[in-house]
C-alpha cells in the first residue's frame, strides 16, 4: 500500500484526537478489520495497539482480533502473528472447494485455506472462520462437508452467510451471462438448517444470527456491537456509534489523511431519533440469543412503542415464526432464516418524534 506509514501515524493521531469520546468507558476489544489489516507488520500492530493504551483506559485481557484472508496468512505470518498482541484471528475461508473459490473470485485456493488453518490452530487458540452457503451448485452433501472440514480443525467460533450477489462483480456477470445459476433462497434456507443442527450438535450456540460460538468463544468485539454498546470506529470508512448519535468516517484515503494532517476529524455524525433506536435494538435483538426485551421497550421507549411492537408481532406469533418467554421475543427456529424480513415488519416507522 502506498503511504502505508503515513497511514499508520494518521491512525495513531486519530486515537489520540478522539479519546474524550470515550474518556467514562473501558475499551474490550479491538479489532483491526476492514480493507486487509494483514499488511500491517507486528511493529505497526504493537504501535497503534500502545497508542490505545496510551489515550483509552483498557480492560484486563481485551480481546484484540486480526481479520485476514487465507492468502495474507503464510505460515511466518502466522509464526510473527502469534509473537504479537493479537489474541484471535478472523480468517476469510468461505469455502473449502476451489470452483466456489474462483466463482467467489478469492484470492486463494482450497490447499493454501487448509495449510492455513493447519498452522494457526497450533498458535492460536482463538480462530474464527468465515463460511458462505446458498452457493448455486453447491448440494447439501458439498456443504455439510464444507461445515465438517472446519469442524475437523477444531474451530471454535464460525461466522456463515448466505451469498449476496453485489452489482458490477465478476460474479455477477457470470450469472447475467448464463454461466452460473442465480442463488436461490430454498438452497440457503436448507444450507442455514443443515448449518444450525450440525453446529449445535457439536457444542456451539448460535448466540447470533450469523454467529456460532462454543462457550467462552463468542465474539466480544461483535457481541459488543449487538448489544448496543459503545464503539469508535478508527480510519477511512469506519463507522461508530455512541448510543445517541452514528458517525462515519470519509471513505478515500488522500482526503482523510489530509484532514487528520490538518487536525480535523474526517467524520459526518446523525443523531438517532427515538424510533431509529428502536429499530436498531428490534434489528440486533431478534439476531441475538438475547432476543428483544419487552421491559426495555417500555422503560426507554415507552407504551406507545410497546402496544405498537404487540401489534405487530401478533401475525409472526400466531404462525410460530416468533415466540414470547419471560417478556422476551425471540425467532423460532422456523423464524430464524427470516429475522431480518420479520424484524423490518416491526419497525416503527410513522411517528413523528
Amino acid at each position: 500500500m502506498k503511504k502505508k506509514g503515513d497511514m499508520v501515524l494518521a491512525l495513531a493521531k486519530e486515537i489520540a484526537m478522539r479519546k474524550n469520546e470515550f474518556e467514562n468507558e473501558t475499551v474490550e476489544t479491538i479489532y483491526f478489520g476492514g480493507g486487509t489489516p494483514s499488511v500491517l507488520s507486528n511493529g505497526e500492530i504493537s504501535f497503534l495497539i500502545a497508542e490505545v493504551y496510551k489515550n483509552y483506559k483498557v480492560a484486563e485481557n481485551p480481546e484484540i482480533t486480526l481479520e485476514a484472508n487465507p492468502d495474507d496468512l503464510s505460515s511466518e505470518r502466522i509464526l510473527e502473528l502469534s509473537k504479537s498482541p493479537v489474541n484471535r484471528l478472523s480468517i476469510g475461508i468461505q469455502s473449502f472447494y476451489e470452483e466456489d473459490l474462483k466463482m467467489m473470485n478469492r484470492a486463494h485456493n482450497s490447499a493454501e485455506a487448509k495449510k492455513c488453518l493447519e498452522v494457526a490452530t497450533q498458535y492460536f487458540d482463538n480462530i474464527s472462520l468465515d463460511l458462505i452457503y446458498g452457493i448455486p451448485g453447491m448440494s447439501d452433501q458439498m456443504w455439510r462437508q464444507n461445515i465438517q472440514t472446519a469442524l475437523d480443525f477444531g474451530i471454535p467460533h464460525i461466522s456463515s452467510y448466505a451469498l449476496t450477489v453485489e452489482p458490477k462483480t465478476a460474479l455477477r456477470k457470470l450469472i447475467q451471462t448464463g454461466k452460473i445459476a442465480e442463488p436461490q433462497d430454498e438452497t440457503a434456507s436448507n444450507h442455514f438448517m443443515i448449518l444450525v443442527e450440525m453446529l449445535q450438535k457439536n457444542g456451539f450456540i448460535h448466540y447470533e444470527l450469523s454467529n456460532f460460538g462454543k462457550e467462552n468463544y463468542f465474539s466480544r468485539n461483535n457481541s459488543a456491537y449487538w448489544l448496543g454498546k459503545k464503539y469508535i470506529g478508527i480510519g477511512p470508512s469506519a463507522h461508530s456509534y455512541d448510543g445517541e448519535r452514528r458517525g462515519w468516517n470519509i471513505a478515500n484515503n488522500s482526503l482523510y489523511l489530509k484532514s487528520i494532517q490538518e487536525n480535523k476529524l474526517p467524520i459526518e455524525t446523525e443523531i438517532l431519533t427515538k424510533s431509529d433506536r428502536y429499530n436498531e435494538y428490534i434489528m440486533t435483538g431478534l439476531r441475538t440469543i438475547w432476543g428483544v426485551s419487552l421491559e426495555r421497550i417500555e422503560k426507554e421507549f415507552g407504551l406507545d412503542y410497546l402496544n405498537y411492537l404487540h401489534k405487530q408481532a401478533h401475525k409472526f406469533l400466531t404462525d410460530d415464526l416468533l415466540t414470547i418467554e419471560n417478556d422476551i421475543v425471540k425467532p423460532t427456529l422456523k423464524g430464524k432464516f427470516l429475522t431480518d424480513g420479520i424484524a423490518s415488519d416491526l419497525f416503527y416507522l410513522n411517528l413523528e418524534e
